[in-house]
C-alpha cells in the first residue's frame, strides 16, 4: 500500500489557507513533533534514572528483612517510607512493620509466590494518584518457624511525584514553546511575504499597464527582490514589444495605405470619362505593379512572422552551393535583364543551415543589390573556424549610412529610396534568419554579411 504524499495531504487538510497560516502550521507541526520527541526522551532517562535508585533501595531493604527473618528477628520497623509483611503458605498475615499500611499482597498472589523475587507496583501514578503507592516484591524464605511468604515495599510517592512534576514542566515548556515558535513564525513570514503582496497590489493597480513596474528596492539582494526584478524586466519587454508591435502596425498601415490609395485612384480615374485602349492598358499596367506590391509585402511579412515565431530551425546538411543557388533561382536571369551579372564564389563543403530559410536571406539580399544597388553583384560563402560567413556586395555605396544600426528594422528604409520598389523588410528577414540560426547580420562596404556557427 502507497504511502500518501505529504504534499496532498496538506492540499487536503488546509486546500484554501493562504501559504502564511500553511508555512506557520508546518512550523507549528515540526515543532511539536520534535519537542514530544526530546521530552519523550528526557522523560525515559530521567524516569530510568529514579527507578533504578528506587530499586537500589527496595533490594537493599529486601536483603536486611530477609538476614532478619532467616536469624529469627522481627520485622525493622523504624524505616520511614520501608513497609514489610509476613505471611503464611496459605495466605494467613504472620506480621507487619507498620500496622497502619494495608495488607499488600492478595491470596493469589501468595499462593503464586516462590523463592524467586517477584515485583509489581501498587497504586496509580496518572492522576488522581493513590495516596500510598508502593513499589512491591514478594517472595518465601526459610525462618526458624518454617517457610514464609514475605513482602517488601518502598513507597512511590516521592518517586511518582517528581515524575508528574516533571511532564507537567515538560507540557508548560512545550506549549510556551509552540506558542513562540507560531508568533515568531507568522511575523517571519510576514515579513517575508509582504514584498509579494506589495507586487500583487501593484500589479492590481497597474490594471495591465506594462509601463507601471513593481516597488523593488534595489538595495536588497533577496531571492523576492530578485523575482521583482525579473518581473519587472519582463514588463519592460512586454512593454518594448508592445512599442514595436505599434510600430510595426502604424508601418504596415502606411506601407498598405499607399498602394491601396494609387489603386483607387486609378479606378476612379478609369471611371471618371471613357477610355482608349492604351489608356485602359496604362491603367492596368500600374494596378498590376501595385497589387504585386501588396502581394510581396504580405509575402515578406508572413514570412517574418514564421521566422520570429520561436520556432528552432530545422537545420539540414546541405552543401554550400547548392543552398546559395536555390536562393539564387531566377535572379540570375533577372539581373541579365538588366545589364548586371551574379557571381557566385562558394564551394560544397556542407553546411548545417535550414536551405528554405537560408535561400530566402540571400534571395533577399540578392534582390536588394538589384534594386538598391549597381554592379556586378558578388555572392560569398567560406566555411572557416567552425563559421559560416555569406556577403553579399556590389559596385554601389551599400545601405545609406543614414539608416545606420536601423537598416535591420521592419521597414527600415532611407528617404531617397521611398519611390523605388520595395517594401523595406529585406534585411529584417535576413536579421531574423541569422538569429534562427544563432547568428548575426552586420552591415559591410557595399553590402551585408551574415555569420553562422557551425558546431
Amino acid at each position: 500500500m502507497k504511502t500518501p504524499h505529504l504534499t496532498a495531504l496538506w492540499r487536503h487538510f488546509l486546500p484554501h489557507a493562504r501559504i502564511r497560516v500553511r508555512i506557520v502550521a508546518a512550523v507549528v507541526l515540526a515543532m511539536t513533533a520534535v519537542l514530544i520527541a526530546a521530552g519523550g526522551f528526557v522523560y525515559w532517562r530521567i524516569s530510568f534514572a529514579l527507578d533504578r535508585q528506587l530499586n537500589q533501595d527496595l533490594s537493599a531493604y529486601t536483603d536486611l528483612v530477609t538476614s532478619g527473618l532467616n536469624e529469627g528477628d522481627p520485622l525493622p520497623a523504624d524505616k520511614p517510607g520501608l513497609v514489610s509483611q509476613t505471611f503464611t503458605t496459605d495466605g494467613r498475615i504472620l506480621d507487619k512493620s507498620d500496622s497502619g499500611v494495608r495488607t499488600l499482597l492478595t491470596d493469589q498472589q501468595i499462593r503464586s509466590a516462590t523463592a524467586d523475587s517477584q515485583g509489581f507496583d501498587l497504586g496509580r501514578f496518572i492522576p488522581p494518584p493513590a495516596q500510598n503507592p508502593y513499589r512491591v516484591r514478594y517472595f518465601t524464605t526459610s525462618t526458624p518457624q518454617g517457610t514464609v511468604v514475605v513482602a517488601t515495599a518502598i513507597s512511590r510517592h516521592k518517586h511518582d511525584e517528581a515524575l508528574r512534576e516533571l511532564l507537567l514542566q515538560l507540557c508548560i515548556a512545550d506549549l510556551a514553546t509552540i506558542l513562540a515558535a507560531g508568533l515568531v513564525g507568522w511575523g517571519a513570514t510576514r515579513a517575508a511575504l509582504d514584498p509579494v503582496e506589495r507586487y500583487r497590489r501593484a500589479a492590481a493597480a497597474a490594471g495591465g499597464d506594462p509601463t507601471r513596474r513593481l516597488p523593488v528596492d534595489d538595495a536588497l539582494d533577496d531571492e523576492l527582490t530578485r523575482l521583482g526584478t525579473t518581473f519587472n524586466t519582463l514588463l519592460a519587454d512586454i512593454e518594448q514589444s508592445e512599442r514595436r508591435e505599434r510600430q510595426f502596425l502604424a508601418d504596415a498601415s502606411h506601407e498598405l495605405r499607399s498602394p491601396l490609395a494609387l489603386v483607387a485612384a486609378e479606378v476612379e480615374w478609369a471611371r471618371h470619362r471613357p477610355r482608349t485602349a492604351a489608356e485602359l492598358d496604362r491603367v492596368l499596367t500600374s494596378i498590376g505593379g501595385q497589387i504585386e506590391r501588396l502581394v510581396d509585402l504580405s509575402n515578406a511579412l508572413l514570412d517574418l512572422e514564421e521566422l520570429q515565431a520561436g520556432v528552432p530551425a530545422d537545420v539540414v546538411p546541405t552543401p554550400l552551393s547548392q543552398v546559395l543557388e536555390q536562393g539564387l533561382d531566377g535572379l540570375v536571369d533577372l539581373a541579365r535583364t538588366q545589364g548586371r551579372e551574379v557571381e557566385i564564389e562558394a564551394t560544397s563543403v556542407p553546411v548545417r543551415v535550414n536551405p528554405r530559410w537560408f535561400g530566402l536571406a540571400v534571395a533577399n539580399l540578392v534582390t536588394n543589390a538589384l534594386k538598391h544597388g549597381r554592379g556586378t553583384i558578388t555572392v560569398r560563402g567560406v566555411v572557416e573556424d567552425g563559421r559560416l560567413t555569406l556577403s553579399v556586395t556590389d559596385e554601389g555605396g551599400g545601405v545609406p549610412h543614414v539608416l545606420g544600426t536601423r537598416a535591420f528594422d521592419r521597414f527600415a528604409r532611407a528617404d531617397t529610396s521611398r519611390s523605388t520598389l520595395g517594401n523595406g523588410l529585406g534585411l529584417a528577414l535576413v536579421k531574423a534568419v541569422a538569429e534562427q540560426h544563432d547568428g548575426t547580420a552586420t552591415l559591410i562596404p557595399g553590402g551585408v554579411k551574415v555569420e553562422v556557427p557551425q558546431g
